[in-house]
Formats: C-alpha cells, sequence, structure tokens
C-alpha cells in the first residue's frame, strides 16, 4: 500500500490542486472581464508582455474564458503584437493542460478504453497531427476541455505543441483584431469603419473554414472497381448508409453489406467498432448521402473512410454482384 501511494502521491497530489485551482477560477469567473484584465498587465509597465502571457497559460489551464483573453491581448498590444502574446500564452496553457491530462490519467484511461473510446482514441491517434489541426480550425469542442482530452490520447507532445499554434493562428488574428478594433472605436479613431469591416470580415472567415476543412478532410473517392477489387481481397468494410428500405429494395446491395441509415449513423457509430482493423467504403444511391456520411464519421475519430464514387448506380451498371432480399 505505501509503495502504491508513494508511486501515485505526486499525481494525487497535482490532481487536487489542480481540481482546487479549476474550482476557484471558475467560482470567480464573473470577475474576469476585459477592462480588470488590461489595467492589471498595463500597470506591470515594460513587464507587460511577459505577465500577459503568463496569464493566458494559466487562464487557459484553469478554464478561464480564451475570448476574454484575446481580446484583451487586441486592446493591449494591438493587431500584430496582440496576435503574437495571445498565440504564444494559448498554445502554452494548452501544452500544460495537454501534460497534465498525460501525466495523469492516459495510463488509466489506456488500459480502460473499450469499445466506442477505443475507436475515438485509435481514430485520433493515427491523424495525429491532422487531428490537432482539424479540432483547433473547426471548434467542435470547447477549446480549454479539448487540451486535456487530448493528452489522453497518445499523439506526440511535439506535433500536438506546433500544431496547435500554427492552427490556432486563423481565430486567434480575428478576435485580435476584434479587440483592437474596439480599443480604435472607444479612441474616436477616423478609420473605424475600415476597421469594423474588417474585424467583421476576418470574423466570417473563421466562421466559414469549418465548410472548407471539412471538403478537405475528405477521402479520395473510391471507384466501384476498385472497391470490387479491395473486397475480393479482404481490405475494407462496406457501410451502405441508404434506407433500410432501398437496402433491401430492387436495386439490391453488396454482399456483406452493413446498412446503417445515414439518419440512424450518430446513434449507431458503436457498432462500427470491430471495423477498426479495416477501412471503411461508404455507399448510398449515388455519393450523396456518403459524403455526408463521411463528414459525420471524421468528426468523430473514424480515420481511413472512402467514399464509393457514383455508389450503387454505378455498381450496378457494371454488372458487379449484389443481393437482393
Amino acid at each position: 500500500m505505501s509503495a502504491v501511494f508513494r508511486r501515485n502521491g505526486g499525481r494525487l497530489l497535482l490532481f487536487l490542486v489542480l481540481v482546487l485551482a479549476i474550482g476557484l477560477a471558475l467560482h470567480y469567473r464573473a470577475a474576469f472581464d476585459v477592462q480588470v484584465l488590461t489595467a492589471w498587465v498595463r500597470a506591470a509597465g515594460p513587464w507587460a508582455p511577459l505577465l500577459f502571457v503568463g496569464l493566458y497559460a494559466i487562464g487557459t489551464l484553469l478554464f478561464l474564458p480564451g475570448s476574454v483573453l484575446t481580446l484583451a491581448g487586441g486592446v493591449l498590444f494591438g493587431p500584430v503584437y496582440g496576435v503574437l502574446y495571445n498565440l504564444t500564452g494559448a498554445t502554452l496553457g494548452a501544452g500544460l493542460a495537454f501534460l497534465a491530462a498525460r501525466y495523469l490519467a492516459s495510463d488509466w484511461v489506456a488500459a480502460r478504453a473499450g469499445g466506442r473510446l477505443r475507436q475515438l482514441l485509435a481514430g485520433v491517434e493515427v491523424e495525429g497531427w491532422r487531428f490537432v489541426a482539424f479540432v483547433r480550425l473547426v471548434p467542435l469542442f470547447p477549446f480549454n476541455l479539448l487540451n486535456y482530452a487530448l493528452g489522453l490520447t497518445r499523439i506526440p507532445f511535439v506535433h500536438y505543441l506546433w500544431a496547435s499554434w500554427i492552427f490556432m493562428l486563423p481565430a486567434s488574428i480575428a478576435y485580435t483584431y476584434v479587440g483592437y478594433a474596439g480599443r480604435e472605436a472607444l479612441a474616436g479613431d477616423e478609420q473605424l469603419i475600415y476597421k469594423a469591416l474588417l474585424a467583421l470580415g476576418l470574423l466570417g472567415a473563421v466562421a466559414f473554414l469549418p465548410r472548407v476543412i471539412g471538403r478537405m478532410r475528405e477521402r479520395p473517392m473510391m471507384s466501384v472497381e476498385a472497391l470490387h477489387d479491395a473486397l475480393a481481397r479482404g481490405e475494407v468494410r462496406v457501410v451502405d448508409v441508404r434506407t433500410r428500405a432501398d437496402f433491401d429494395g430492387p436495386q439490391g446491395h453488396i454482399p456483406g453489406a452493413l446498412n446503417i441509415p445515414l439518419e440512424e449513423l450518430p446513434e449507431r457509430m458503436e457498432e462500427l467498432v470491430e471495423y477498426e482493423e479495416a477501412p471503411l467504403a461508404l455507399v448510398c444511391h449515388t455519393d450523396r448521402r456518403s459524403r455526408r456520411a463521411a463528414l459525420l464519421l471524421a468528426e468523430n475519430g473514424f480515420a481511413g473512410v472512402h467514399v464509393v464514387r457514383g455508389g450503387m448506380t454505378d455498381w450496378t451498371a457494371r454488372g458487379l454482384p449484389v443481393e437482393r432480399s
């Protein structure tokens, strides 16, 4: 018992300190705003940049709102140095949260992960820095929570750190500039309209990123001939995302295909855990539903997902084998 405590005592102490600090930060969260933060940092004089970066890193670790910190960086340091200090602080904080989660819980999670969680972790680890890039550009999950969650995976720390720094840049530029534009508005800048429009344009560009990145994450489409050859070699599993009526209808379906209609996919992803050892080929009537299913699976950590070009329409047109109920 004493040996176990000595081995895990440091982790337990760090965990308790971290939980207490997060609890205090969340309790006093309402008192944390841009005006208070900027006044405090300005009082530091020449040490202001260093203090701000440190505060941003600690704030990220303790679940303080990143939007407040980023806006304050724009107010304090302008659109250039503000981006540099915001990005540096956010990356340091994200790195600290990642390391804390890896030290405290990654071994425990790896030993107990099963089913859907194991599939999700495997998909994240296969994509590595590309997954980090995606979730930094497309905010699917809360930023602070995501930092800890990624620490539970086996993504290399260096890959995580540089991917975070690079791919947080667009949002950092946009929100820092919003803070800077707000400062200039209060100062009565003559170019206020131009700066306000630029700020809105940057925010619009960041909001449009999910669609762009989603398209970039799509795997190259697979032809029906390539699918037929891959099936013959046992290298792929087919998931048919048509409705049950279409799957059992006159057009038939590919022998051995698993039918999970697109509408049911979010609730039935657990059924795909057994497919983790081979790529997935998505089939529908043409390929529209398959594209939507591929995006959904990618967002949930599945790797090796391919859309079959032309779907069952091309498959049957080429006289390839089908099953009919």
